[in-house]
């Protein structure tokens, strides 16, 4: 090749660049391309739910979409622009831009929606399951942002005076915002429709789900922060002054993930509970979650407050239904295989088990169920040096945690394939992802089962029982959603009902007043997560002012001089 036709190969590459650095734009205009290209590709998802009814061969379609898109495009604007300084857009579009991308990846991939609960649980997620959300596909999609946020930092922007930048960003966001409303109003009524007809459009639309989630996070923290916690209640634990009694030992299993569509004993095609299916267990098959995810549920079914009486500030201000039974005088454990208690055990014992080094058991940071077993038996080994004790044990799973829900369960457990063996959920097939969720709820059984064996074996020491109930539901697939996390106005019912089985010997139960017969017909009826704070408390016999006889499971099977904790006072452990 001679130096001519060097020259010419070499020109389409230096005028591109040429006109590149050509390009000086003012703030104004570099916010504007960054959020038009935000909203054209990082949401996909808003736009496919926007349109989903409409025929692109009508009119009407084109105008509904492009008024929209230009309100969307206007009111971002007028958003960011109050904070996209001089100094601060670079940083700040670029955060922008990557969050956007990689919110509009999950929401594309999983039917995730972005609302201030989820973003409270991405940022309490630690690295172990942060990991299992990475695959090629999301870097792929990634690599998308890398592009527009090197023009970002590459371009040169004009500079104004001060007087002259204010004036002209005053009258900017004003015009964008008259552009907004006029726009809405052109297809407000058709936007409103869209919003009833699909509830979760709202949430898909970003980054405004992500400014609108994190403003609401700050300030809850702040309100939670400038608020004292609610002063504590009297508690004072309640007995038959007939009754010689043996220590209470209670373990709570807080199972994580696991759904009640695909749990054996409430009647699923398969029987993956086959050992709790030999076990005298009482199963309530109609149990609702307090949240679809652990941030929402765990911090709600221990509170005095419930779904029914839901109030974050007041939830998170609120001691909980641990710190009450401690106070009342019995020992409170909480062992974790999961990302720690939420607020729920602060201040008490609690072990975290998830970086044990226990062979056969854990691997690439995570530790299979039993680990928690091994954990109840060193603690109830380690009471029994200083004489058996009233006493409580959280055991925390890691349950059915998604996507990767075969490393949920040891290789002898793969009792259903092929199972989905990838972390990215879209390589496999729907049936693949229920036979290894399926293999993790049959751990599950497994895990529970030990437990009662246990338990079985300290019968001679204590009253013992053990409650499990899911956290939340999940998602595999139905109506395009996978994973859990659903706003719960809108959430599916895979995401609300959970599994709750309840274990009680005969001997416990009597000691512990309890008729097992009418339980059992109780646990027919429907049932939920506020049904937890009244019942633990009424069980150990722990009186306090946030007690609820008519939220107590147990009060309709008690004698009646047991009833509503009308018991004889065994010593007070209320606050001076």
């Amino acid at each position: 090749m001679n130096t001519h036709d060097a020259v010419l190969n070499a020109q389409p590459v230096m005028t591109w660049r040429a006109r590149f650095e050509r390009f000086t734009p003012h703030t104004e205009t570099l916010l504007l391309l960054a959020v038009v290209f935000i909203l054209l590709v990082a949401n996909g998802p808003f736009w496919s739910a926007l349109l989903s009814d409409r025929s692109f061969a009508e009119l009407g379609t084109w105008r509904f979409a492009l008024s929209t898109f230009v309100a969307m495009v206007a009111f971002h604007y007028f958003i960011i622009g109050l904070f996209a300084s001089r100094p601060l857009i670079r940083p700040l579009l670029s955060v922008l831009i990557f969050v956007s991308m990689l919110t509009g990846y999950y929401m594309r991939h999983y039917g995730i929606v972005i609302d201030p609960s989820m973003l409270r649980n991405v940022l309490h997620t630690d690295i172990r399951e942060a990991s299992e959300l990475l695959n090629a596909d999301m870097f792929g999609y990634m690599l998308l942002a890398i592009l527009p946020v090197s023009a970002v930092w590459l371009v040169r922007l004009r500079t104004r005076s001060l007087r002259k930048a204010l004036l002209v960003r005053s009258t900017t966001l004003g015009v964008a915002l008259a552009v907004g409303v006029l726009a809405l109003l052109l297809s407000f009524q058709d936007l409103s429709s869209a919003m009833r007809e699909h509830r979760a459009i709202r949430y898909q639309l970003t980054p405004g789900n992500v400014l609108w989630s994190a403003g609401r996070v700050v300030a809850g923290n702040a309100q939670v922060a400038a608020n004292q916690r609610d002063p504590a209640e009297p508690a004072h634990r309640m007995l038959l002054a007939s009754s010689q009694r043996k220590p209470t030992l209670l373990v709570f299993v807080v199972g994580e993930t696991a759904r009640a569509a695909n749990f054996g004993l409430n009647g699923y095609s398969r029987m993956n509970t086959p050992e709790l299916a030999g076990l005298d267990v009482i199963n309530f098959p109609k149990v609702t979650s307090c949240g679809t995810s652990t941030e929402v549920s765990v911090p709600c079914m221990f509170s005095p407050f419930g779904r029914a009486d839901y109030d974050e500030q007041r939830i998170r201000n609120h001691e909980s239904l641990f710190h009450l039974t401690e106070r009342a005088g019995l020992k409170v454990s909480w062992l974790d295989n999961q990302s720690g208690c939420k607020g729920v055990c602060d201040g008490l014992d609690f072990v975290d088990l998830g970086q044990e080094k226990v062979a056969g058991l854990c691997e690439g940071g995570h530790c299979h169920d039993e680990i928690v077993v091994q954990a109840l038996q060193r603690t109830v080994q380690a009471d029994e040096k200083q004489g058996a004790r009233d006493r409580v044990v959280v055991l925390h799973q890691l349950g059915n945690h998604g996507p990767a829900y075969f490393r949920r369960y040891p290789e002898s457990f793969k009792r259903y394939g092929p199972a989905c063996e990838n972390n990215d959920l879209g390589t496999c097939t729907q049936q693949e992802v229920v036979n290894a969720y399926d293999n993790a709820v049959t751990y599950t059984d497994h895990v529970l089962a030990q437990t009662i064996a246990y338990l079985k074996t300290q019968q001679d020491h204590y009253d013992v029982a053990m409650i499990y109930v899911s956290d939340h539901g999940e998602s595999l697939g139905e109506h395009g959603l996978y994973l859990h996390g659903v706003p719960y106005s809108i959430a599916p019912r895979e995401q609300t009902e959970v599994p709750m089985v309840w274990w009680l010997p005969e001997a416990s139960a009597r000691n512990l007043n309890v008729d097992l017969s009418c339980l059992r017909e109780e646990a027919k009826k429907p049932a939920s997560h506020d049904n937890l704070f009244s019942s633990v408390l009424g069980l150990l016999g722990v009186d306090t002012p946030r007690y609820r006889r008519d939220r107590d499971l147990f009060n309709p099977c008690r004698p009646p001089e047991a009833r509503g904790n009308r018991l004889v006072s065994q010593g007070s452990h209320a606050p001076a």
